[in-house]
């Protein structure tokens, strides 16, 4: 597999919180505590590389050890990195309650700082993939902006992942889907969450014909392509799930290197579940 996909957003160092019982407000609570690279962007193209693809991440970190330790990890795995070096390394911090499910506390710091993009970040790039964390924050909104423009004149498919539920209610959804809209993107993705904040305009008309697809976690992932009905595409069952975090983005990054291969839509979201469901099992 040659395929080069590319992803412009946060590289930042995770530390996942895994709580073993209810949090004891204003007292202990045990957990496990380990520290990891994490982003939206920075998971999607460790995903593609794992799943065989080649994949290059563009964003900003700081210009500090934590800096160098994240572009470290992302040469590891084999990726092509693009990054800019300068204040201090973002952080978040992933709670991960006993069922799996995350809350995320975040502090982005010089993530959103990267400015005057090069168009040669694009070269050999089949695929864009913009979180919808790199149009908050400025100056990375605008520069995320003018590489979507560049790669819809280049003829680069453009995938935005809506990202945030938090997010795109505190931008509104009329504002949210102007910005995804603005970046003439062929695939859009979203999980139920999400959707039920963007509501009925996360279609295809409204989306200037991009195809629509939300996720649902072990539920079938819903399929909506421009002039045809939705369809369903069976998840893949898994069970013990401890931490879902990067797996919307594997998803992503499996999904969209189906599709540069040639694949149709429906048998891509098939593959996007399968890169997904390696990202889980290997987070026990």
């Amino acid at each position: 597999m040659n395929t080069f996909l590319g992803a412009v957003g946060d590289l930042v160092e995770d530390v996942v919180v895994q709580l073993r019982e209810t949090v004891n407000i204003a007292s202990d609570t045990e957990s496990v505590v380990t520290r990891r690279r994490g982003g939206s962007a920075a998971n999607m193209v460790e995903a593609a590389c794992r799943a065989g693809g080649r994949a290059r991440f563009i964003g900003q970190v700081g210009e500090d050890a934590a800096g160098r330790w994240l572009v470290e990890q992302l040469h590891a795995v084999g990726a092509d990195v693009v990054v800019r070096q300068g204040g201090r390394s973002g952080t978040i911090v992933v709670l991960v309650d006993p069922s799996g499910e995350r809350t995320m506390l975040a502090d982005r710091a010089s993530c959103t700082d990267l400015d005057q993009p090069e168009p040669t970040w694009l070269d050999g790039l089949h695929t864009l993939h913009i979180p919808y964390y790199s149009l908050m924050g400025e100056p990375l909104a605008s520069t995320t902006a003018t590489l979507a423009a560049w790669a819809n004149v280049r003829g680069i498919r453009v995938s935005v992942d809506t990202s945030s539920a938090a997010l795109l209610e505190a931008e509104g959804a009329t504002r949210a889907l102007e910005r995804i809209a603005a970046l003439r993107p062929q695939i859009v993705l979203a999980n139920e969450l999400e959707a039920a904040v963007l509501g009925e305009g996360l279609h295809p008309e409204r989306l200037g014909g991009a195809t629509v697809i939300v996720k649902r976690g072990s539920a079938p992932c819903n399929v909506t392509e421009a002039g045809s009905p939705p369809v369903d595409v069976p998840a893949l069952t898994l069970h013990q799930v401890r931490d879902t975090t990067g797996a919307g983005d594997a998803f992503a990054a499996g999904l969209l290197l189906a599709l540069a291969d040639g694949d149709d839509v429906v048998t891509a979201v098939g593959r996007g579940h399968s890169v997904a469901a390696d990202t889980l099992l290997r987070s026990r």
